[in-house]
């Protein structure tokens, strides 16, 4: 297992040289999207990464621009020494680790808007969220310049709102999801998670057994509603407050009342403090 600490760059036209270089030697180089404070499920997309291409650059960049002026943004968690070691074990080759006046020099004046896929779900709840998403991955792609960009399938809408935006603008890049990676007891893993006080993360759990109950019963052909009106009111008791609970189409998604193709079930809810997201696959 590599143990050491990737190429750190800050410049990004040192970046750039670095990874023409490696494309120039035919390496496929394979970009992980984070925003630090990293865990065992950013790792599984670094092994991914390592997998599938000769090259991994982690991307570090805390993104102002999705957040709301409610937000975490002053107090997300924010480590990159840590964050650089446990890359180096991983095995990435690099870290851009970009300061946010890179990223958005004086005058910057352009954002992406992707309508459709961010109507529903978190989009009326984090206003501009998406827009700041959709952009600042599509600065990330043209200053890697990957083969392949992974993203964890958690983030489901965020997944298929950069997956639009790369079709629509034609980038040059293929866009995966990773399938989520959960704690023993269903949590998925989620840098926030460090937020919740020990009840609440005895608590937690009772998200991905709402899904998992909502799961099987549109697997049975079952009219979802009910499904969801039980599952709500089961979060609400154990002290969730849930902003959506909803079964969707995979690729539009759009609320179904029958499963009959490709879905997810989808949940956001605050448990205390920290708000919570999460879906499985019907």
């Amino acid at each position: 297992m590599p143990d050491s600490i990737p190429q750190r760059f800050s410049d990004l036209a040192a970046l750039r040289r670095s990874v023409a270089a490696w494309r120039q030697a035919g390496e496929r180089v394979v970009l992980v999207p984070t925003m630090g404070a990293l865990h065992a499920g950013h790792l599984a997309l670094v092994a991914e990464a390592r997998r599938i291409g000769r090259r991994t650059v982690a991307s570090i960049f805390v993104n102002p621009t999705q957040f709301g002026p409610n937000e975490d943004f002053s107090r997300y968690p924010r480590d990159l020494e840590t964050d650089l070691g446990l890359l180096g074990r991983a095995g990435a080759d690099a870290a851009w680790t970009p300061a946010v006046g890179t990223m958005y020099p004086p005058g910057f004046a352009t954002r992406i808007e992707v309508a459709g896929l961010t109507e529903g779900l978190c989009g009326p709840f984090r206003p501009g969220h998406f827009s700041g998403v959709a952009t600042v991955v599509t600065k990330l792609l043209n200053q890697v310049r990957p083969d392949v960009a992974l993203f964890g399938e958690k983030d489901f809408q965020q997944l298929r709102v950069i997956q639009q935006a790369v079709s629509d603008l034609d980038l040059d890049v293929e866009i995966r999801g990773v399938p989520t990676v959960r704690e023993p007891d269903g949590l998925a893993l989620s840098s926030r998670n460090r937020y919740l006080s020990a009840t609440e993360r005895a608590v937690a759990p009772n998200l991905h057994g709402v899904l998992t109950e909502i799961a099987a019963a549109a697997r049975g052909g079952a009219a979802v509603a009910g499904p969801i009106n039980a599952g709500q009111a089961a979060l609400e008791a154990a002290g969730f407050q849930v902003q959506y609970l909803a079964v969707c189409d995979a690729r539009t998604l759009a609320p179904v009342e029958r499963v009959a193709g490709p879905a997810r079930v989808l949940v956001a809810a605050f448990l205390g403090r920290t708000r919570l997201i999460d879906n499985l696959a019907v």
